[in-house]
């Protein structure tokens, strides 16, 4: 991925977000109501499916974020094994989460693609006190400084909504990365769903 550098963000004219509840918060993939499907497995958050990405040789591991009951808990579950991490994860983990924001984009279709759209052309941010990579960190009264990663990704998938029509969005490609696995199985193309999954717990701007 290229175009690390940051950029300044005046927050007063973005669709900025830091909690869920807020207005912009299902930008965050924290964000509850956007379960998703992965072959058989489901997730109750992009979160949980990005965060199971890092282990696909600890199926264990994927299984225990899987079954966590939100994407905070997700995300925690998932520290403790953070050094077995897959090797190539500072390389595959924008696309892996361009990949994530796909599928979120594909199977919550109408909630998911109004959000972006009612964005209008304002930045997205991801407003954060420590992580100026996926998001931007402030640095005085109303502007923030960042790289946004997460907020970049958004923008792209917004202006690819803006010139593709819905069916080009209602199947994911697997990625073209090695070891591209969920509990064992190789990940193919995610396909859309005639409605929402029941979430439950059994087990361009960035030019990636």
């Amino acid at each position: 991925m290229r175009n690390y550098e940051e950029r300044e963000y005046d927050i007063r004219h973005a669709a900025a977000f830091k909690k869920t509840t807020e207005k912009w918060g299902g930008f965050s993939n924290m964000c509850g109501g956007f379960p998703l499907v992965v072959g058989e497995v489901r997730f109750q958050s992009a979160e949980a499916l990005y965060q199971s990405c890092r282990f696909p040789n600890l199926p264990e591991v994927q299984e225990k974020i899987i079954l966590q009951t939100s994407p905070m808990t997700a995300k925690m579950v998932s520290k403790p094994f953070r050094e077995q991490t897959r090797a190539d994860w500072i390389n595959v983990r924008v696309k892996i989460m361009k990949w994530c924001l796909r599928v979120k984009l594909a199977q919550n279709w109408d909630d998911f693609s109004q959000l972006l759209l009612d964005s209008g052309e304002m930045p997205i941010v991801e407003l954060s006190n420590k992580d100026a990579f996926w998001g931007a960190k402030p640095l005085e009264s109303n502007t923030y400084l960042g790289i946004n990663a997460l907020g970049r990704l958004l923008m792209g998938l917004r202006e690819q909504l803006i010139n593709n029509d819905k069916e080009y969005f209602m199947v994911v490609p697997p990625l073209n990365i090695d070891n591209f696995l969920f509990l064992g199985h190789k990940i193919e193309a995610v396909k859309s769903i005639d409605k929402k999954p029941i979430a439950n717990n059994q087990a361009g701007l960035f030019d990636v």
